[in-house]
C-alpha cells in the first residue's frame, strides 16, 4: 500500500467521522441552551419568588402592628367607658 492510497483511505474514514462529530457537538450545544434556558426560568422564579416571600412578611409586619394599635386603642376606650361609668354612679345616676 502507498502513500497516495493510505491518504485517500484516511480521508474517507475522517469525512464521515468528522461528520458525526459535528452533530454531536450541535446537539450538545442545543442541550447546553435548553439547560441554559431552563436554568434561566428558574432563577426569575426563584427571584420572583423571594420578592413575594419579602412582600408577604412586610405585609404581616404591618398587619401585627395595625392590630397591636387598634388593641391599645381598645383597651384606651374601655377603660375611659369605666372611668366615666364610675363617674355617672358618683353624681348619683346609673350607667
Amino acid at each position: 500500500m502507498d502513500a497516495a492510497m493510505l491518504t485517500a483511505v484516511s480521508a474517507l474514514i475522517a469525512g464521515p467521522v468528522a461528520a458525526a462529530a459535528a452533530m454531536y457537538g450541535s446537539r450538545g450545544a442545543t442541550r447546553a441552551a435548553q439547560e441554559g434556558a431552563a436554568l434561566t426560568g428558574y432563577d426569575n422564579l426563584t427571584q420572583r419568588l423571594v420578592a413575594e416571600r419579602d412582600k408577604a412578611e412586610l405585609d404581616e409586619k404591618t398587619a401585627a402592628a395595625r392590630a397591636s394599635a387598634a388593641e391599645a386603642k381598645v383597651a384606651a376606650l374601655e377603660a375611659d367607658n369605666a372611668r366615666l361609668r364610675l363617674l355617672v354612679t358618683q353624681l348619683g345616676g346609673t350607667p
